[in-house]
């Protein structure tokens, strides 16, 4: 798929196949999560794979809105130093790159937003965060075992030109 393909196609997804991803292309992905841009080219990110299930369990009973995490081969934990100029944003930036890269090769993700969450504390626990960081999100990633179909708003719903 061309860029513009992978960016109208892909959905968050949240049934997964019991199917193993390739270390080459998490590797990758991660790597594209690496190249987003970020305030004054800080690069504040760090990247947690979680393929443990046990742990991956663990972070489906403590993220309200993850349940489906144990179900997926992997979660990224996406991470930031809190000293960072534009912290949040630029882990924004590296979670979009990790879920459209991931669908380029045909895996599925979900973004659990994570800054700040009531679950957060406990991931950072869990996931032996440093002090100098900062939980922004999860990730699911695995291969679809579903093909959702969500209705998206009519660009001409929210775009104009020169002023609100």
């Amino acid at each position: 798929m061309n860029t513009i393909d992978v960016i109208k196609t892909r959905r968050s997804i949240r049934r997964y196949k019991n199917q193993e991803v390739p270390k080459e292309i998490i590797m990758d992905t991660l790597d594209c999560a690496r190249l987003a841009p970020s305030g004054h080219n800080d690069q504040p990110w760090h990247f947690v794979v979680v393929t443990d299930k046990g742990i991956k369990e663990r972070l489906s009973q403590i993220a309200k809105y993850g349940r489906f995490l144990k179900d997926a081969y992997a979660a990224i934990a996406v991470f930031c130093r809190k000293d960072a100029p534009c912290m949040f944003e630029d882990g924004c930036a590296a979670t979009e790159n990790i879920i459209i890269s991931a669908w380029s090769y045909g895996l599925g993700t979900c973004w659990i937003s994570s800054y700040k969450k009531e679950h957060s504390e406990e991931v950072k626990k869990l996931l032996n965060c440093p002090q100098s960081h900062e939980l922004i999100s999860l990730i699911s990633l695995g291969y679809p075992d579903e093909t959702p179909v969500r209705k998206k708003k009519e660009l001409s719903e929210m775009v104009s030109f020169n002023g609100f």
